[in-house]
C-alpha cells in the first residue's frame, strides 16, 4: 500500500494535552458501554446478528447513518467540493430518492420476511439448485469480496487521517481502533454495535457541526463565504452551484448527472447489505419504515452539509493556488489540514474522536454484516447444517476475525485492487431492476437474477474482452480505441445506466424463456410476505390473504418524502451561503411536505392490520 508520494512534505501538528483528555475520555466511555452490553450474551445467531428483532426505529436509523459516515466520507466530500463544487455531492445525494422508495415500498417486506441476511431471501423466494447456487455466490461476492473492498477504503482513509492528525504510524493507529472494534463486535454482536453507533453518530454529528460553524466564523459568516469564493479566480467554475450548469461543465458531465438522478438511484430502492440487516432487527414493520426515513434525513442532510462547509471554507482559508505539493497531489488531505488550521485545543481532539467513532462504527457494522453472510448463507447452509447454536455462535465470531484479516490485506494492496470498486458499482446497477421486481412479480426466478449478474459482470469488464480479442488479432486498433473510450472514468455513470438497461432486458428475455418458480415455493413466499403487485396466479389460490389496500398512499408518501428531503437539503444549503429568504421558503415547503410524509408513514398498512 502506498500513501501520497509527497507525504513527507506534510506538516504534522501534534495534539495538545486537552485533546488527548477528550480522546481518552471518549474511548473509556465507549469501552464502558461495550462491557455493559456484553453482559447480555447472545443465545443464538438471531440474537447475535439481528438482536432478537427487538430494536426501536430511532436507534436503527441512527446506526445506519453512523455507518454511512465512514472515515473516507468527509475526506471525499471536502475534496470534491474543492475540485468540482457543491453539485458534486449529488454522488451521494441521489441515494436519498432510493432510500425513500425503500421507506414506502420495501422496508415492511424486509421485516416481514424474518430473515437474517438479504442472501437468505433468495431461497425464500426461489426454488431448486439455481437458488442455492445464487445464494452462495451472493453471500461470497457481497459478504466477502465487496465487503472487504469497502473496509479497505475505510482503512486507507483512517491511515491518511492519522498520518496528519496524530503523527502515528499506520500500524499503531489501526491496531488500536481495529482491536477495539473487533473486541466489541465479537462480544456484543449487532445490539452492541447499534447502541455504540448512537454514541458514534452523536459525537460525529456534533463535532462536525461545531467545525463547520467555526469555519463560517473565521471567514466572516455565510454571506462573506459566498462573496469571497465568488471573487477567487483559482476556485472551480460554478463552485457554488447546487445543480450542475452547462455553462460550467461539459455535456458528458451533464448527461452523467441526469443518469444519476434519473435512473441510478434505483440501485438503492430495495435496500441491501447492512441497511436491511438493521431493518431485520426492528421491533416491527412500522419501526423498520421509520428507521429508513430517519436514516434518509440523518445521512443525507445532517452529515453532508458540515463537510461541504469545510470544503468551501478551505478555498478561502487554504487557497487552491497556494496549496502545498502534498495537497495538490492528494486533495483529500484538505479535511485534516483544515482541522489543524481552524480548530483550537480540545476541539481538535473532538474531531479526532469523531473520526475514530466513524471508523469503528463502519468496521463494526461491516464485520457483523459480513459475518452473518459467512455463517448463515455459507457455513450453516452448505457446510454444517446440523450443529447447535453455540457452535454457530463460535463460527460467527471466527468469521468476523477472518473478515478483518482479509480487509487488512485488501487495504495494504488497495493500489492494485482499487479498480475493482468501479466494477462493483456497475454490477450492482445491472441487477437493480430485477431485485426490485422479485418482490412484486411472481414470474421472476433465480435465473433472472443469475442472468443479470452474469450480464453485468460481462459488460462491466467489456474492455478486457476486447483487449484479449485484440491480442489475438480478432479486432483492430480502431475498435480497441473506441471500446477503451467507453470505459473511461468520465463516462462511468452513463456506462452504468446502459448496463442497467441492457441487463434488465436480457434478464427479462431469460425469465420468459425459463420455467417459473415452483408453485409451492411461490405460495409459501406469498403467504409470508403478502406482497402487492402482479401475483395473480398465486394470489388467486389464497384470496383471503390478498392485500386489497390501495398503493396510492405509498406513492404519495414517496413523492412528498422526496419534496421534504430535497427542500430541507437545499434550505440548509442556501442558509450556509447567506440566502436566508430562499432558505426560509424551502424550510416551510420542507416542513409541510415532511408533515404529510409522516402522516402517510403512519397510514402505511403493516402485517398487523392486514
Amino acid at each position: 500500500m502506498i500513501l501520497s508520494e509527497n507525504s513527507e512534505n506534510i506538516v504534522h501538528t501534534g495534539l495538545e494535552f486537552l485533546d488527548w483528555v477528550v480522546i481518552s475520555s471518549y474511548m473509556i466511555f465507549s469501552i464502558g458501554i461495550a462491557f455493559f452490553v456484553a453482559k447480555h450474551k447472545s443465545k443464538n445467531i438471531t440474537d447475535f446478528f439481528v438482536a432478537g428483532r427487538n430494536l426501536p426505529w430511532w436507534l436503527l436509523g441512527t446506526s445506519i447513518a453512523a455507518t454511512w459516515f465512514a472515515t473516507d466520507a468527509p475526506l471525499a466530500v471536502t475534496a470534491l467540493v474543492r475540485s468540482k463544487g457543491i453539485y458534486g455531492n449529488w454522488l451521494w445525494w441521489y441515494l436519498g430518492t432510493g432510500i425513500l422508495m425503500m421507506v414506502f415500498f420495501y422496508a415492511k417486506y424486509w421485516r416481514r420476511a424474518e430473515i437474517l441476511t438479504d442472501a437468505e431471501m433468495i431461497e425464500l423466494r426461489y426454488s431448486g439448485k439455481s437458488a442455492s447456487v445464487l445464494r452462495g455466490f451472493t453471500a461470497g461476492f457481497f459478504g466477502i469480496f465487496k465487503n472487504c473492498i469497502s473496509l479497505g477504503w475505510v482503512i486507507l482513509a483512517m491511515i491518511k487521517f492519522s498520518n496528519i492528525m496524530l503523527g502515528w504510524s499506520a500500524e499503531l493507529a489501526l491496531g488500536i481502533t481495529l482491536t477495539f472494534a473487533l473486541v466489541h463486535t465479537l462480544t456484543s454482536g449487532i445490539k452492541g454495535v447499534v447502541i455504540l453507533d448512537m454514541l458514534h453518530f452523536s459525537a460525529g454529528a456534533i463535532s462536525n457541526v461545531i467545525f463547520a460553524i467555526l469555519v463560517l466564523v473565521q471567514v466572516g459568516g455565510p454571506k462573506k463565504l459566498a462573496t469571497q469564493i465568488a471573487a477567487r479566480t483559482d476556485a472551480p467554475a460554478g463552485v457554488l452551484d447546487m445543480f450542475p450548469d452547462l455553462s460550467h461543465i461539459g455535456v458528458t458531465e451533464m448527461i452523467s448527472f441526469v443518469c444519476l438522478i434519473g435512473v441510478l438511484w434505483l440501485g438503492q430502492a430495495q435496500g441491501d447489505g447492512y441497511i436491511v440487516q438493521r431493518l431485520f432487527s426492528a421491533k416491527n414493520e412500522k419501526h423498520a419504515i421509520k428507521a429508513s426515513l430517519w436514516f434518509a434525513v440523518a445521512g443525507v442532510i445532517i452529515l453532508t452539509w458540515p463537510w461541504i462547509v469545510v470544503g468551501l471554507g478551505s478555498i478561502v482559508i487554504l487557497p487552491i493556488s497556494e496549496a502545498s505539493t502534498a495537497l495538490s497531489a492528494d486533495p483529500e488531505l484538505i479535511y485534516p489540514m483544515m482541522i489543524n488550521a481552524v480548530l483550537p485545543e480540545g476541539l481538535k481532539g473532538l474531531l479526532v474522536v469523531a473520526f475514530m467513532a466513524a471508523f469503528m462504527s463502519t468496521v463494526d457494522t461491516h464485520l457483523c454484516w459480513g459475518g452473518s453472510y459467512m455463517v448463515n448463507d455459507i457455513y450453516k447452509r452448505f457446510i454444517n447444517t446440523k450443529a447447535n447454536e453455540s457452535h454457530y455462535l463460535f463460527v460467527s465470531r471466527l468469521s468476523i476475525v477472518i473478515l478483518l484479516l482479509l480487509s487488512a490485506v485488501a487495504a495494504w494492496q488497495m493500489d492494485s485492487i482499487a479498480g475493482a470498486w468501479i466494477y462493483i458499482i456497475e454490477i450492482v446497477s445491472g441487477i437493480a431492476i430485477i431485485l426490485m421486481l422479485r418482490w412484486f412479480w411472481w414470474r421472476i426466478n433465480a435465473w433472472s437474477e443469475i442472468t443479470s449478474m452474469i450480464s453485468a459482470l460481462f459488460l462491466a469488464n467489456g474492455f478486457l474482452w476486447i483487449k484479449w480479442m485484440h491480442d489475438f488479432g480478432l479486432v483492430n486498433d480502431t475498435v480497441l480505441a473506441r471500446v477503451n473510450g467507453w470505459y473511461q472514468d468520465d463516462v462511468a455513470l452513463i456506462r452504468a445506466t446502459v448496463i442497467l438497461i441492457l441487463c434488465t432486458i436480457i434478464s427479462l428475455v431469460v425469465t420468459f424463456a425459463t420455467r417459473p418458480v415452483d408453485n409451492d415455493k411461490l405460495l409459501s413466499f406469498y403467504k409470508k410476505v403478502r406482497p402487492k403487485g402482479w401475483w395473480g396466479p398465486i394470489s388467486v389460490q389464497v384470496p383471503e390473504l390478498v392485500d386489497t389496500s390501495s398503493s396510492r398512499n405509498s406513492w404519495l408518501g414517496f413523492v412528498f418524502g422526496a419534496i421534504f428531503l430535497n427542500s430541507l437539503l437545499f434550505s440548509v444549503g442556501h442558509m450556509v451561503l447567506g440566502s436566508y429568504s430562499i432558505a426560509l421558503i424551502l424550510l416551510v415547503i420542507g416542513g409541510i411536505s415532511g408533515w404529510l410524509t409522516l402522516k402517510l408513514v403512519e397510514a402505511t398498512k403493516t402485517q398487523e392490520y392486514l
